[in-house]
C-alpha cells in the first residue's frame, strides 16, 4: 500500500454502529427496501437538524438577523474554510 511502508493493508475496524448497519443492510432484498432505509436515515438527520436549530433559536444563538446573514453566504466556500481550519488545528 502506498504511504504505509507495507504491502499488507491494515484491517478495517468497524464500530458498533457500523456493524449494526452492515447487518441491517445485509437483509435488504429490493431497491424499494433500500429506498425506504435511505428515507429513514434522511428523516432521522432532518429531525436532528430541526431539533438543533430549534434549540439555537430558543437560546437566542439563532435569530432572524443571523438567518438573513446565512442566506447571503456562500455555504460551500464556508464549509471549505471550516475544513481548512480543522486541518490547521490538528
Amino acid at each position: 500500500m502506498e504511504g504505509t511502508g507495507t504491502l499488507h493493508p491494515q484491517p478495517t475496524v468497524f464500530n458498533a454502529a457500523q456493524l449494526y448497519l452492515l447487518d441491517v443492510f445485509a437483509g435488504i432484498r429490493s431497491e424499494e427496501e433500500l429506498n425506504d432505509i435511505r428515507q429513514l436515515v434522511a428523516d432521522y438527520y432532518a429531525r436532528k437538524l430541526d431539533e438543533m436549530t430549534e434549540a439555537m433559536w430558543q437560546s437566542g444563538e439563532l435569530d432572524q438577523k443571523r438567518l438573513d446573514e446565512i442566506s447571503q453566504m456562500d455555504l460551500h466556500q464556508w464549509l471549505r474554510e471550516q475544513k481548512e481550519k480543522e486541518k490547521i488545528a490538528v
